[in-house]
């Protein structure tokens, strides 16, 4: 009779017992559940760079003129602007090249149209102080710049909205000849640049190099390379213009590549005095 009267009793512990391990089965997270697996931390989104040429002003106790430069810079939406930004502020990495626009400047905008970039500067641009030489120099440094844009082929400039405050510009260069267009004649340093293939580039035959030249007789000497540095052809073309003068060349180059790989494009010129290679540029590229 006392088992019986007990008998509910006993159920109900027993039932207490089973509750919390049926709960686990049915609706618990246990060690190892795909849910319970940790996630993996998101990726660092890495950051897109453009190469951006950049063109200073040099001055030696024989000559005064400009150096081109390609910097590295974080991609903006307004490359123009980011690249007149990298002239006022940027650091020239060729010894004694500097910035000829005062740094405090300010680019207000930049509007194209047509082929015509018209640059609004603040007024603090008007406080280079460089010489007339200088000042010219320093003209052809913004509009080299820029005309490295493919879609700008000719610069004006404003200063705060107003062509009218721009006219005298600084002191000895007026600006009642603009717009101005492209002068590389001005431009000494490098003495060769690439400006096709890019370093990187996937390449094929025929590949075309071209870019631009300041070296006697015009004469340039193009050489492509695998990546053990064996020789796959060699070749030569004029630029437009020898030195003194800076001189465009474009060449069709036909090569036999050792099957899918590497290597590099040479660019340089041979000098009359003992045949050595001088002022060599390297492109490395790959090809299929």
């Amino acid at each position: 009779m006392n088992l019986v009267r007990k008998a509910p009793a006993l159920i109900l512990i027993l039932l207490l017992l089973w509750l919390p391990s049926g709960c686990v089965q049915q609706t618990g997270k246990v060690p190892g559940d795909k849910d319970n697996k940790e996630k993996p931390a998101p990726s660092t989104p890495v950051a897109q760079t453009a190469d951006l040429a950049v063109y200073y002003l040099k001055m030696t106790n024989d000559d005064a003129y400009l150096v081109r430069e390609v910097h590295q810079l974080k991609k903006s939406s307004n490359l123009p602007q980011l690249a007149l930004n990298e002239l006022i502020k940027g650091k020239p990495l060729t010894p004694g090249a500097n910035r000829v626009l005062p740094p405090d400047t300010k680019v207000l905008g930049i509007k194209i149209d047509k082929g015509l970039a018209t640059v609004n500067f603040s007024s603090e641009v008007l406080k280079a102080n460089v010489g007339a030489s200088g000042e010219a120099l320093g003209i052809a440094s913004i509009v080299n710049t820029l005309t490295e844009f493919p879609d700008i082929q000719k610069v004006s400039f404003m200063v705060d909205g107003q062509v009218e405050k721009a006219i005298d510009w600084w002191g000895h260069i007026g600006l009642s000849e603009q717009p101005f267009s492209r002068n590389l004649a001005v431009v000494y340093e490098p003495v060769i640049w690439v400006t096709s293939p890019t370093p990187g580039d996937t390449i094929s035959s025929p590949v075309e190099v071209s870019g631009t030249a300041r070296v006697f007789e015009a004469m340039v000497s193009i050489r492509i390379k695998d990546a053990q540095g064996k020789t796959l052809v060699q070749d030569y073309t004029a630029a437009s213009e020898g030195a003194p003068g800076r001189g465009i060349f474009q060449k069709e180059i036909t090569f036999k590549a050792p099957g899918p790989g590497e290597g590099q494009i040479e660019v340089f010129w041979l000098s009359m005095k003992d045949g050595s290679e001088q002022d060599k540029v390297i492109i490395p590229v790959k090809w299929k």
